[in-house]
């Protein structure tokens, strides 16, 4: 495994893509800190979840970037040299899985910290110790739902195996049908709130209002649902040609 692990790494960081996405969800995570940081009137009311608000810039372009890490396989046929080489597909992907989220963790500890550090250098005044376990996990909780949301992405490229495919799934799933599901009539807005990314929102910003389940369970809910897709996706990978 430690073989399949290094192989994967040096596939996926001898590719332009994971070092633009890199600098593209630092760029706009942080970015959009400073924007906040630069229009805030009060200091005072300013808290440690307020320089983490743009990391859902950053996790849309994370989770593009998981998936182009396996449907660019599956484009340029590469992927068969790999199976070829490795029989065991479970074990394959399970690297290349390890290594993504691996990135994505990494991605998003950048992303988190370099956010607060935008709080804590214009505005000095606020209040952004990190003294409690909220505002903890307001800021470490958001490079685990990147790498949650990274197996999910990697997990629907192997379904799908197509790059446009699989970067429309993930990124209307998140952005458009998690909200257009609260529309339906009577019992949409309860519907929501058992989505897969209502539940990161919870697990961000929580405990929330009217959600059926605390911050901490919302993120197991949110992995398991990560660890469902990508068992799903092993299977049909190991039932189908390459």
């Amino acid at each position: 495994m430690a073989t399949l692990i290094a192989t994967e790494r040096i596939k996926l960081l001898t590719t332009r893509s994971p070092w633009w996405s890199t600098v593209l969800a630092l760029g706009l995570t942080t970015g959009f800190a400073v924007i906040f940081a630069l229009n805030s009137s009060s200091p005072a009311d300013v808290e440690v979840w307020h320089t983490q608000l743009g990391y859902q810039f950053g996790l849309m372009v994370v989770m593009v970037m998981a998936a182009l890490a396996v449907t660019t396989e599956y484009r340029f046929s590469t992927i068969r040299a790999t199976f070829l080489a490795v029989p065991n597909r479970t074990a394959a992907l399970l690297a290349k899985t390890g290594v993504v989220a691996a990135l994505a963790l990494l991605i998003g500890l950048a992303a988190a910290f370099g956010s607060l550090a935008v709080g804590w250098t214009l505005i000095p005044d606020a209040n952004l110790a990190l003294n409690s376990a909220d505002a903890w996990r307001m800021v470490l909780g958001v490079p685990l739902v990147f790498t949650v949301a990274a197996v999910i992405s990697v997990a629907v490229g192997i379904m799908l195996r197509q790059s446009a495919g699989a970067i429309a799934v993930v990124l209307i799933w998140s952005m458009l049908v998690e909200n257009l599901v609260s529309l339906i009539p009577q019992v949409g807005a309860e519907i929501r709130t058992w989505m897969p990314f209502a539940m990161t929102e919870q697990f961000l910003q929580g405990p929330l209002e009217g959600r059926p389940l605390g911050p901490w369970a919302s993120f197991a809910y949110f992995a398991g649902v990560a660890v469902a897709l990508l068992v799903a996706a092993l299977v049909v990978a190991k039932k189908r040609d390459a």
